[in-house]
Formats: C-alpha cells, sequence, structure tokens
C-alpha cells in the first residue's frame, strides 16, 4: 500500500489594508496562488490577531488611518522577526527606501501587478526558509568578536548579546561572511540573498546594507566591517573564521 506523502503546511499572510476593496483583491490573490490569509485594517486589529495566531508575512500597507504603516513596520521589527512586505502608493525613492530601512523585507508600490507581488511574496518566504546549504556552509562563524549562526540565523556582538535583524539585512551579513575580502557586486548580492529577478532594486541593497551597518559599526561615519569600493560593490573587511 503506497504511503500518503505529508503536504506541507500553507504559508500564513496577514494583510493590513484599510481599503475595503484592495483588502479583499489582495485576500482573493494570495489564496489563488496557495497561500492562506487573513486581513485587518488597523494597527490595534493587527496586534490583536497577532497574539492570537502566528504569520509567516505581513503585508502592510504605508498608509493607514491612526499608526500609518511605517511606524508599525518600526514597532514589529523591534519586537520580532516576521518578514514584512511594505505595500504603498508613495512614489518617491526615498519614501520606499524609509520603509526598508525601518526593517521591511522589500516593497511594492501601488498600483501594483499582481504576477510581481506574488513572486516577491514567494522569494520572501523562500529566504526566510531556505536551509538548502551544505552542512559544511552552516557552521557558525566569527568576526572581530562577533558570532552569526545561520542554523539559528542569530547575530551575537562581542558581549554574546543577540542583535535582532531581519532576514534581509542576516542574508546579506552572511553572505559577506561567507565572501570576506571580496568585492561583491550588487547583483552578486542581490543573487547571493535568493532576490533573483524579483527581488529589490539595487537601492534596497544600499538601503539594508545601511541598517546592518548600524548594528555592527563602531563608526558609521568611517565603516571599518563593510566598506564601499566605487564603481563596485561593497567588500567585507575582517577577518572570518568559521566555528567546528
Amino acid at each position: 500500500m503506497a504511503q500518503e506523502m505529508a503536504v506541507p503546511p500553507q504559508p500564513r499572510i496577514l494583510i493590513v489594508e484599510d481599503d475595503a476593496d484592495i483588502a479583499g483583491m489582495l485576500v482573493d490573490l494570495v489564496k489563488g496562488n496557495g497561500f492562506q490569509a487573513a486581513s485587518v485594517t488597523n494597527g490595534i486589529e493587527m496586534d490583536r490577531i497577532l497574539a492570537r495566531h502566528g504569520f509567516d508575512l505581513i503585508l502592510l500597507d504605508g498608509m493607514l488611518p491612526g499608526e500609518d504603516g511605517f511606524s508599525i513596520c518600526r514597532r514589529l521589527r523591534s519586537s520580532g522577526k516576521t518578514p514584512i512586505l511594505m505595500l504603498t502608493a508613495l512614489r518617491e525613492d526615498i519614501d520606499r527606501i524609509l520603509g526598508l530601512e525601518l526593517g521591511a523585507d522589500d516593497y511594492v508600490t501601488k498600483p501594483f501587478n499582481s504576477r510581481e507581488l506574488i513572486a516577491r511574496i514567494k522569494n520572501i518566504l523562500r529566504r526566510a526558509s531556505d536551509h538548502s546549504e551544505p552542512e559544511v556552509e552552516l557552521k557558525p562563524m566569527t568576526f572581530s568578536g562577533w558570532r552569526i549562526d545561520p542554523r539559528s540565523r542569530q547575530l551575537f556582538d562581542a558581549d554574546g548579546a543577540q542583535v535582532s535583524m531581519t532576514t534581509a539585512e542576516f542574508d546579506l551579513l552572511w553572505a559577506f561572511c561567507c565572501h570576506p575580502n571580496k568585492v561583491l557586486t550588487r547583483e552578486q548580492l542581490l543573487a547571493m540573498t535568493h532576490a533573483g529577478s524579483a527581488g529589490p532594486v539595487e537601492r534596497s541593497v544600499d538601503a539594508h546594507i545601511s541598517r546592518v551597518r548600524q548594528k555592527i559599526e563602531p563608526n558609521l561615519k568611517d565603516p571599518t566591517f563593510i566598506k564601499t569600493v566605487r564603481l563596485g560593490g561593497y567588500l567585507f573587511a575582517s577577518k572570518v573564521e568559521r566555528q567546528p
């Protein structure tokens, strides 16, 4: 008798959107692409449902009544690691990058292409759950007293305190640790962090690197770890050692 294969659970997506028509369309879209979905209209409702249920990704509108999406993003990131995809009508680069600097993993601007939105959702979820590296590459690494553990996806400073990181931030730092003292272009960093063709634009890479620097650099005006290489990309200037 053939043994039935276990069906993996569908990822759960929480949609925070105050426009009822857009929220309904988003729920239908994500459900139609194999995800579970729930929607709320503001930060208060979001807090209530998050207290009762866990989600694999939060699709967060930037313009909400009461507490806006950017403030919610900052608050969520300070207390958790759930991936965040910002959905905003703002088109200025500074507004889009602000969401990334506050801890969002990616963003999509309205009006959006449905296929692009689903592709970005899938990329974020893949980055969050990808454990396909060989075991030898999953050993913790250390650099200048810092310790990064790819299995638990945690970063610890020289005093042993854990430093909170988003999925994108951790992936970038891990990519640097795997290729120390080597210039990496933005395109290479996008590929190493599984962003693919639907991933963030180059400026998004810069924004995420800026956030990583804020967490590990002793002097932001003169970075000693992640150095910018003019017309080249970035270089991680530190000795990295793999732990047994």
